[in-house]
């Protein structure tokens, strides 16, 4: 069974491959000494990048069996869509090549 990071790390290999600028997106806090430090917006994609056409790309991914959206990422996909960008959840490489 693929996990999360697996499915992420093959879908920018093959992103890279077919020449999508596409970009790892870290969201969450570290501890720094007494305080904690947010970084990235809530709910964002594990992957953001621009297809060739221009076009917004944010793919959300999940392990291969199973793997629940928060609804803070379910409102984040639904306003790339809302905005004519590519709102992606997959569960393996396999599936992003059915869109990209």
């Amino acid at each position: 069974m693929l996990r999360e990071r697996d499915v992420l790390k093959d879908c920018l290999e093959y992103l890279n491959l077919k020449g999508v600028f596409a970009w790892r997106n870290n969201t969450g806090a570290v501890k720094v000494k007494s305080r904690f430090i947010k970084f990235g917006y809530k709910g964002s994609s594990d992957i953001i990048g621009i297809l060739p056409n221009g076009r917004f790309l944010a793919i959300e991914c999940k392990r291969e069996n199973g793997g629940v959206l928060s609804q803070e990422q379910k409102e984040f996909l639904q306003t790339i869509l809302k905005n004519k960008g590519l709102a992606l959840v997959v569960h393996s490489v396999e599936e992003l090549q059915k869109f990209v």
